[in-house]
């Protein structure tokens, strides 16, 4: 893990040590990233797609970080922003809503290989298609990420009684899909 947040982000910034900093942080956050960006967009490609993405505007965008905030939380708002967008414009592309598109994609899911869950993780998978997108993410940063309210807060800019809030909401709606499956 790293060793020190400012040293990486100064080697970050400076040139003769940005492309080694850079390997460091791709190593040490691509893999948490991948997930937080695979429960989004569920498909392992499209999950891929937007990573690269995602790394390409950290890259890009590092010399203005100005550290207001955590290095990870800083990432993983920028992951939640391109997934978000992927998804807009995949559902603009395919002449379809929002929530047709999270249908088609709980379908897909069924015959993706890299799916690796069972009918529980299916049936979850389409108890957080039906929820608005707020709750979605704060579901799956709490639930499957196990970040802490604080952290979240800071990725989606939103106070940690809202995030609480949105978390009750998002359990109370997946228990009655749940329920009525």
């Amino acid at each position: 893990m790293l060793t020190n947040e400012a040293d990486l982000l100064n080697d970050l910034k400076d040139p003769n040590t940005q492309a080694k900093a850079f390997e460091v942080l791709v190593n040490t956050f691509k893999e948490r990233l991948y997930w937080h960006i695979r429960r989004i967009v569920l498909n392992h490609d499209d999950a891929d797609d937007v990573l690269q993405n995602t790394f390409i505007k950290v890259y890009r965008n590092i010399a203005g970080f100005k550290g207001d905030s955590k290095l990870y939380s800083w990432m993983y708002r920028i992951a939640t922003n391109e997934s978000l967008t992927f998804l807009k414009q995949k559902s603009r592309k395919l002449g379809t809503t929002d929530e047709g598109l999270q249908q088609q994609m709980i379908q897909n899911l069924q015959t993706d290989v890299y799916f690796e869950g069972d009918a529980i993780q299916l049936k979850l998978q389409k108890a957080l298609a039906t929820l608005p997108e707020k709750q979605k993410l704060v579901f799956n940063m709490k639930y499957f990420q196990e970040m802490k309210y604080e952290e979240i807060s800071e990725v989606l800019e939103t106070s940690v009684g809202g995030l609480k809030a949105s978390y009750h909401l998002a359990t109370k709606k997946i228990e009655a899909y749940l329920k009525q499956e």
